[in-house]
């Protein structure tokens, strides 16, 4: 923590310099780092050691597995301990999130390695227990948002388990390992224009704007702050929110709204079922709320698949019947306003949602329903249709801070969201001047566009002025290799590029791979994950020797200046 200027400690921190735990760390790291380049036949002194960051893009679970295979053959190489940062986007941060929770992963990465394959090819999370995080998040939060509901009921099936530690209790995980950094956007930046820095890091240490260097500690951020105080608590986001957040964009809208409404579909009706299965008591009209909510989702389901609403629009009025004449009359005239096809105005079918969910909340009240297990499914139903994410308290509002845009400080809170939405490899969080990163190592999984972030780095670089290697990309049609370099002069980094599938190591057969490792996939088999792992690891084991080189030219360079 810093001081604030009545010298009270705070937990925000205005600077770009790196914080203490970070700049410890590095200094026990750059001796690892110097014992593995040694290992490796390269001398140089500790001053001349590079360093050198790895970052993982996204991809969903192909990004997740990518990465560990990668990391895995690095192991194996005796190349780890020379990387100094591991930072990654949406699916490849449900990878670094599986590893940091271990304590000192990398001296036992093999059993580390297959109890993550393991989980991913045989594990489960019931409905049950899906539901009762949900009901968690529900109950702590004073934002609730379609993060917790995406993160409870679809990552979690995702990556097969519920993970409750905190990002703060990796800090003392990572004591040999290289430093973790996991990366979102500001979703409000975004959209005012890169000046605002919509780069957003979290670290077991700090978390905040990568660029504008305005910090909170990470097991504060989330709690409520007012010019540079925290004002009320509220819970430390749990890595199973946090791969939420980070990974909230592996599909496009349609088949996230797809894939909540199902989920929403299965949880109310495994609900029902355990309800009749103990025979506990409810009245006609609580029975029809239930059965109004489940219509009212399956009726979402219907449009979004562009199949005929009739019957479910039917059901919904027979529910309503004597009961709320506002909800009823707006079913009626969603009928009217249903085309020939079957078809029904998106912007009707939301506000019809939002006045049932409302209607439903107010009979419940009435009816005496106690179990909060229906108003959180309310509160999901509506979140997922006003699709509000990542709603946070703003640790930086109604605060003096002269570097950080007018725009944070004037907002109580934000909103933040997948970083792959901007930018699908991390290099913003490792392009921060202070880390004096020599060598970027850039695992690509986006398959159909594998040059498209460096390429886009490359160009925001440009026009934010920040030191970055010239990025010329291969023509199109030209065969895709395993390994590309972006040579790096003066300050700025040399960037290693490693498209995951290639001609090298798939031999004619990239799209048969693209397409089986599709980006929406919600599972795999224990064959296909160590098949990915496998393709992901070749990439470093074939070209261990250029890799080294790289890192001798860049410490030659080093010694000379």
């Amino acid at each position: 923590m810093d001081q604030d200027r009545s010298g009270k400690s705070s937990e925000v921190r205005i600077g770009h310099s790196l914080n203490e735990a970070e700049r410890c760390h590095l200094a026990t790291r750059i001796k690892t780092v110097l014992h593995c380049l040694k290992q490796n036949g390269i001398s140089c002194s500790e001053d001349e050691v590079p360093n050198i960051a790895l970052l993982g893009s996204g991809g969903g679970l192909r990004a997740m597995i990518a990465l560990l295979g990668l990391v895995s053959q690095l192991k194996e190489e005796g190349l780890l301990d020379c990387i100094m940062y591991l930072s990654g986007v949406s699916g490849s941060t449900w990878c670094m999130a599986s590893l940091y929770k271990e304590l000192d992963w990398s001296t036992k990465l093999e059993t580390v390695k297959e109890n993550i394959v393991q989980r991913l090819a045989d594990g489960s999370v019931s409905w049950l227990k899906r539901g009762l995080k949900l009901a968690k998040y529900h109950s702590e939060k004073d934002n609730f948002t379609l993060t917790d509901v995406f993160s409870a009921l679809i990552v979690s099936h995702m990556v097969k388990e519920i993970d409750e530690h905190k990002v703060s209790e990796q800090r003392s995980n990572y004591t040999n390992e290289p430093y973790p950094i996991y990366t979102v956007i500001d979703k409000k930046c975004k959209h005012e224009g890169l000046n605002a820095d919509p780069w957003f890091e979290i670290t077991p240490d700090e978390s905040g704007y990568s660029l504008t260097g305005a910090f909170v500690d990470s097991s504060c951020w989330g709690s409520e702050f007012e010019n540079g105080k925290k004002i009320k608590d509220q819970p430390e986001m749990d890595m199973l929110y946090l791969q939420g957040l980070c990974g909230s964009a592996f599909g496009d809208i349609g088949q996230h709204l797809n894939l909540l409404y199902e989920a929403l579909k299965y949880l109310i009706t495994d609900k029902v079922g355990c309800a009749e299965e103990s025979h506990t008591p409810q009245t006609q009209d609580v029975q029809n709320g239930y059965l109004m909510l489940l219509t009212l989702v399956e009726l979402n389901l219907c449009v979004l698949r562009k199949e005929d609403p009739t019957v479910h629009l039917r059901t919904m009025k027979d529910l309503l019947k004597d009961k709320y004449d506002e909800a009823k009359n707006m079913t009626v005239h969603l009928e009217k306003l249903m085309t020939s096809e079957g078809k029904l105005p998106e912007s009707e079918l939301k506000d019809y949602t939002l006045s049932v969910c409302s209607s439903v909340t107010d009979m419940f009240k009435v009816w005496g329903v106690s179990d909060d297990f229906w108003f959180y499914i309310l509160r999901s139903i509506e979140k997922t249709v006003k699709w509000i994410w990542g709603t946070t308290y703003n640790y930086l509002f109604a605060m003096e801070a002269q570097d950080v845009d007018l725009s944070i400080i004037y907002s109580e809170k934000r909103d933040y969201m997948d970083a792959g939405l901007l930018l699908n490899i991390p290099f913003f969080s490792v392009l921060r001047k202070e880390r004096k990163i020599d060598l970027i190592i850039s695992l690509d999984c986006n398959c159909l566009t594998p040059f498209k972030s460096v390429v886009r780095a490359a160009e925001l670089c440009q026009d934010l002025n920040i030191p970055f290697p010239e990025v010329v990309a291969p023509p199109e049609g030209t065969e895709l290799q395993d390994f590309y370099v972006f040579r790096g002069y003066g300050k700025a980094p040399t960037v290693v590029h490693i498209p995951l599938f290639n001609a090298v190591n798939c031999k004619g057969e990239i799209l048969e791979w693209m397409k089986k490792y599709h980006t929406f996939r919600l599972d795999y088999s224990r064959s296909e994950i160590t098949d990915l792992m496998e393709k992901a690891g070749v990439n470093i084991k074939n070209n261990k020797e250029k890799l080294l080189k790289v890192i001798g030219d860049i410490i030659e360079e080093k010694k000379v200046k």
